[in-house]
């Protein structure tokens, strides 16, 4: 996709997929972290959905950009696994990305000073030989995280969460999709469940 093309789709797409896609773009520095329920059966399951409204749709019936992208991310990593897409799943799946705004305060050495600037001492007290200033720098930024909830149908109770928590930078990723299926492939890689009975295809190596 040329980068053109890709600010124009990013400007009719909903925030929150630009949120994601900053996000994945960063996705070397961002961070991964997995919850799992312990009293949940996760080996025992083998059919999954979407929750009704998904944390990422913006109104009551309304599929959003964002919300389509991860559901075609989530199936492709879930099938691979040899997980069922079903009316009465075992498994309901929701999404939610949020955004937050930072402050970091980082000190940097500068060049030695001139000698004139330590006259507020008086002349009591001198510097010690090759004495650096360091110069205060604060830097606002904003810090995305997106949420994939794996909730046991039958308990309604959240069975796995897993979570990735990044940087968000003003860059548009050249291709939004697979920006997306990277973010989702990022969370998902930490789901260590496969259905049962699944046996993985033979790899090209293998064959």
């Amino acid at each position: 996709m040329q980068l053109a093309k890709a600010v124009r789709f990013a400007t009719t797409a909903t925030p929150l997929l630009v949120v994601l896609v900053a996000l994945a773009g960063c996705s070397s520095s961002a961070k991964v972290f997995v919850n799992e329920n312990p009293a949940a059966d996760i080996a025992s399951y083998i059919t999954y959905n979407y929750q009704s409204t998904l944390g990422t749709d913006q109104r009551d019936g309304y599929r959003s950009i964002l919300s389509n992208l991860l559901i075609d991310a989530t199936d492709r990593e879930l099938q691979a696994r040899g997980y069922q897409r079903a009316d009465n799943p075992d498994m309901i799946i929701n999404f939610y990305v949020n955004t937050e705004e930072k402050v970091r305060t980082t000190s940097t050495p500068t060049a030695p000073m001139p000698m004139g600037y330590y006259g507020y001492r008086g002349g009591y007290y001198g510097a010690y030989g090759g004495y650096n200033a360091y110069e205060t720098r604060v830097t606002q930024y904003t810090e995305g995280t997106l949420n994939i909830d794996l909730v046991d149908s039958a308990k309604k109770e959240l069975a796995w969460e897993g979570v990735t928590v990044g940087r968000i930078t003003d860059e548009v990723r050249e291709n939004l999709k697979t920006a997306v299926d990277n973010a989702v492939a990022d969370v998902l890689g930490r789901f260590d469940y496969t259905a049962p009975g699944f046996v993985p295809p033979p790899s090209a190596g293998d064959k």
